[in-house]
This record gives structure tokens, sequence and C-alpha cells, in this order.
């Protein structure tokens, strides 16, 4: 393989091929007009079934089960074909990424984007899935930043070059393999010691990392469990399996699903009896 020279400047003269190559671009806004439908409820998600939407219907779908009637929610398919481009989607999140939530019981509504703002915002309203001790609190956001600042390696890097480039490349392979079975360790050896991420309570941290180490874990997203060994790291087994059994998350994972069996999708959820 060639060495690659950058040039001076950096133009963006041919996409960059692979998955989703029709939607990369180096610019942000609107490309179209297109109105968002609004529902009968004060919450509005506007998402799509990948890890970081599964996040928020996962933790609306446990607000929901304990009883927290304010959290009933309209959720919306937003495919990430270019849907994410329109212009009313584009007035929640400017940065055209899902999900987004507008929460129309304030006056003007309240947008949200993000995924772990939304979930501390939804977390702070209900007063739930989040500590209310300071040093409790403290560990909780740690876990959930860490999430944040963890998971691009494994989904924009390793999960890019490794399923989605045009071709397979080593030397990237290789370096995100690495960091992916480091965070992999990370979360082990916590987990070692924890029922949860943060001891003994489940809470907003353990929402923001099941959907991507669960399913790393679980369920072979990129067909990559074998090559990294997941199967080794028994405790984050352990973990994501606990998880994976709530009602609620169940319920979660198949909100603005549309892959898979039929019968684990839900394209739309806009009531309770939708999940039939």
């Amino acid at each position: 393989m060639a060495e690659y020279t950058p040039p001076k400047v950096w133009t963006w003269d041919v996409p960059s091929g692979g998955k989703f190559a029709n939607i990369n671009r180096p610019t942000a806004g609107a490309i179209e007009e297109k109105i968002l439908p609004v529902g009968k409820h004060p919450l509005q998600l506007y998402s799509l079934a990948t890890p970081n939407g599964v996040k928020i219907t996962m933790m609306l779908e446990e607000l929901l089960a304990l009883g927290n009637e304010g959290a009933e929610y309209d959720a919306h398919l937003v495919k990430i074909d270019g849907e994410q481009f329109g212009s009313d989607f584009v007035a929640i999140n400017p940065n055209s990424k899902i999900p987004a939530l507008l929460d129309y019981s304030s006056n003007p509504p309240t947008r949200v984007f993000e995924s772990g703002a939304i979930l501390i915002y939804l977390a702070e309203k209900f007063a739930a899935f989040y500590p209310e001790d300071p040093s409790a609190r403290g560990e909780c956001l740690s876990w959930l930043m860490w999430q944040m600042g963890a998971t691009p390696y494994l989904g924009g890097g390793f999960g890019h070059f490794y399923a989605y480039s045009p071709e397979r490349l080593e030397y990237p392979i290789n370096r995100y393999a690495m960091e992916v079975k480091r965070q992999l360790d990370v979360l082990d050896q916590n987990l070692a010691e924890r029922r949860f991420l943060c001891g003994e309570e489940y809470n907003i941290a353990d929402i923001a990392n099941y959907p991507w180490y669960g399913a790393l874990a679980l369920h072979n997203i990129y067909g990559a469990g074998e090559f990294l060994d997941v199967a080794s790291y028994k405790h984050v087994v352990r973990w994501a399996t606990e998880i994976e059994e709530r009602p609620a998350v169940q319920r979660g994972r198949r909100v603005n699903r549309v892959w898979g069996p039929e019968e684990n999708q839900l394209r739309e959820r806009h009531d309770a009896s939708d999940f039939g």
C-alpha cells in the first residue's frame, strides 16, 4: 500500500467510500425543508435504534416502569440515510445526529440533543436512575462520560475499519482493536467488584454503556465477537445479561428498530399498547 502524503489543505474532492459514505460530508446544516411529526405526549423523541438511540428508549421505558406517567412519549423514526439533515430535525440537533428530544411541557419547548445530555435531563426531570449523594453522582457521571468518550473508538474507529471500510487495512484494525479490548478490560475489572458500573444500584451509567458494550458482549456487533474474544470478559457478559433481562430494556430495544426479526421491531412508538 502506497504511503499517503497529505496535501497542505484538505479538500473534499472524493467521498470517503464505504458504508454510509453517501451521508458523510464536511459541512453542517439542513439540506432540505422537512417538517417533523408531533405526537400527543409532551416528550417527542426522534431517533433510530442504534446504540445511542436505544439508550433513550431504554431510559423512557424504565421511567414508565417506575410509574412516571409524565415519561410517556412518542418515538418517531428518523432513518440516517439523509433524514437527519431535514430542517426541523436540524433545528433540534444542529449536529444532525440521532437521538434528539423535544419536551413540550415547557414553553417554549426544550430541545435536548446528545444521548448523554438527554439521559441526564430525564434523570433530573424525574429524579430517577441518578444518585442523590454527590459522591455517588460523581461516580455515575464519570462512567457516563467515559462511555461518551470511549465508544467513538468502538463505533467510528473499530466498527468502521473492521466492518464498513471499502477495504480492510491491518494498521487501523489493529490500532482500534487494541483500544476496544482495553476498554472491555476497564469495564471487566470494574465489574469484577460491582454488580453494576457504580455499585449495587442500576443507573444512567449502565443505561448508557449497555447498548454499546452489551451489544458487543452478547450480540456480535460488527461480526467481531470472536475476533475480539468478547466471551473472555466474563464480568461484562454477566452485567450485560442481567440488564438485558429487564422488561423495560427489552421494550426499549424494540423502539425505532427497522432490522432483524419482525417481532423485535417497533418502527414507531406512541403508546404502551403499541408493544402488543
